[in-house]
């Protein structure tokens, strides 16, 4: 279940902060894949939640703002990023709610899969984090989520299915430290 901790000072590492604030002539964010044993090791962290002085922050703003435009980058677009896939190991996530009119991008704040569907599905999945590959998966075919809500702090829940379900189920693997090809048979 989504919490939200009241610590006062923000959470995100010194190291954090560079990768957020980096100025270059882009706003895409390098990202890491399984192809840097460093990166690895952040790809396989489980992400701590973020608190209310972290969201609150202008290095949260500028995160997200990032993060949207790597996941739109046109030279390698995705349907969701999580943020340890840009090196920041908190719970965030962004999403293409293909299951919504006009398919619009929203970011979940400590997210986690509280229900799973019995019914599963395979369905192909490929990953920015784990790159030139796509196989099949299995993945419930419908989930329900919570997490916290940015203007109120406070629980909310949705209930997910089809390929946005998949979206979910694949980023969320990616705040708890795995990737879909531990899902492969």
């Amino acid at each position: 279940m989504s919490t939200l901790s009241c610590s006062e000072s923000i959470t995100f590492t010194a190291g954090e902060i560079e990768i957020i604030t980096h100025k270059d002539s882009s706003k895409i964010l390098p990202l890491y894949t399984i192809d840097d044993p460093q990166d690895t090791v952040v790809l396989r962290a489980v992400a701590p939640d973020l608190n209310k002085a972290d969201i609150k922050s202008e290095y949260f703003s500028i995160l997200k703002e990032r993060l949207l435009e790597t996941v739109n980058d046109t030279t390698n677009p995705g349907v969701g990023i999580a943020a340890p896939q840009v090196g920041i190991s908190k719970r965030l996530i962004l999403v293409q709610r293909v299951d919504k009119k006009g398919e619009p991008f929203k970011f979940y704040i400590n997210p986690y899969i509280i229900e799973y569907s019995k019914e599963c599905e395979l369905g192909g999945e490929g990953c920015l984090s784990v790159p030139n590959r796509h196989e099949e998966v299995m993945r419930s075919t419908k989930i329900v989520v919570s997490y916290i809500d940015e203007k109120t702090f406070k629980p909310k829940r949705d209930t997910v299915s089809g390929y946005t379900a998949v979206i979910f189920q694949h980023e969320i693997d990616h705040l708890n430290g795995i990737l879909y090809i531990d899902r492969l048979k």
